[in-house]
């Protein structure tokens, strides 16, 4: 791969998922006080439609994909085993143009693999997260990037936040965008405030955004107060179908979901193409106002396919969809 500088370093675990597409009549849905359920019949043999593999993806190998193809040149800082799962994670991510340089093959591990359970729209994962070493690399100035995005990493990898957030103290040039993933919350928002502190850009949903502030879950303005309390310059709140929310400095701002070309077919990586386009508008010097306006055309089109990453735009594709929005697809002021 190159051996040039990148403008951005995405940093975060890779997995290759198994899409497993159930038949609609071989199992069901239903709620009880626990939550949503899928079921199916126990100790049988079930026939199923079809099997799906991506290869390189999970959070932030899903945002370094599309940072690259909205024009940004990204690398990406990870780890695979020494088995053929890793092999293809990096072929794949070579070939969508990732710069492979910072994946270290552990010898003697395997990679992440996840089986999706994929039934009608909406999908349940079965994951396992790999017991990697994690090693923050040795960058030099000249190689530290303009930014950072940094997302979902295993629960061993505590020591490696602090060595991130102490070559952010030493390369003061380079922003960080923050996608926390399950773990990175599970430690705490204490824990990592050298991080939160740092981020330019903090990227959560609802929920995530009442669990890492500790704010109102009904009351926006007191989830963005509590989380730029913790630093971040710039807050996105997402809430799925109902839009997105953004606040920094001059101000807060509502944004609608872009109309669906289509019923959703696989919802995968929704918030991930979200996040890092949202994220990609403001690294490539849009207003807030317009990475609002970006975001949810990428989450719209990836579940329009299969796996998070079939369905990312470029930046011309983006803005042909941009172009024929309606008069109503735009952010307004809280």
């Amino acid at each position: 791969m190159s051996t040039g500088s990148v403008e951005v370093l995405s940093v975060g675990d890779v997995v290759s998922d198994a899409f497993i597409r159930l038949l609609d009549d071989q199992a069901h849905t239903y709620t009880n006080e626990h939550g949503n359920w899928l079921a199916m019949r126990y100790g049988t043999k079930l026939p199923f439609e079809k099997a799906v593999i991506v290869e390189g993806v999970g959070n932030a190998a899903n945002a370094a994909v599309s940072l690259t193809r909205l024009g940004l040149k990204c690398g990406f800082v990870t780890n695979v085993g020494e088995d053929k799962y890793g092999r293809g994670i990096i072929a794949a991510l070579h070939a969508q143009k990732v710069d492979t340089r910072w994946v270290t093959v552990n010898p003697g591990k395997i990679s992440n693999y996840h089986y999706v359970l994929w039934y009608r729209e909406e999908r349940t994962i079965l994951i396992n997260h790999e017991q990697y070493e994690y090693v923050w690399p040795n960058l030099r100035k000249k190689e530290a990037p303009k930014w950072i995005y940094f997302s979902s990493i295993a629960e061993n990898s505590l020591e490696y936040h602090d060595d991130m957030a102490d070559w952010l103290d030493d390369n003061p040039d380079t922003q960080l965008a923050f996608q926390p993933g399950t773990f990175q919350m599970k430690f705490g928002a204490e824990r990592l405030q050298r991080l939160y502190k740092r981020a330019s850009i903090l990227v959560l949903n609802k929920e995530e955004a009442a669990l890492v502030g500790g704010g109102n879950i009904d009351d926006i303005h007191d989830l963005f107060n509590k989380l730029h309390d913790l630093g971040p310059k710039i807050v996105c709140i997402t809430d799925g179908p109902n839009g997105a929310f953004a606040s920094n400095e001059n101000g807060r701002w509502f944004m609608p979901i872009y109309p669906d070309i289509a019923p959703p077919f696989e919802r995968t990586g929704a918030g991930d193409a979200f996040a890092s386009t949202f994220t990609a508008a403001l690294m490539k010097g849009k207003t807030l106002e317009e990475a609002l306006m970006w975001g949810p055309i990428n989450s719209m089109n990836v579940v329009q396919h299969v796996g998070a990453q079939e369905g990312l735009l470029t930046e011309a594709e983006l803005q042909a969809y941009l172009d024929k929005a309606p008069d109503w697809y735009k952010p307004s002021h809280l």
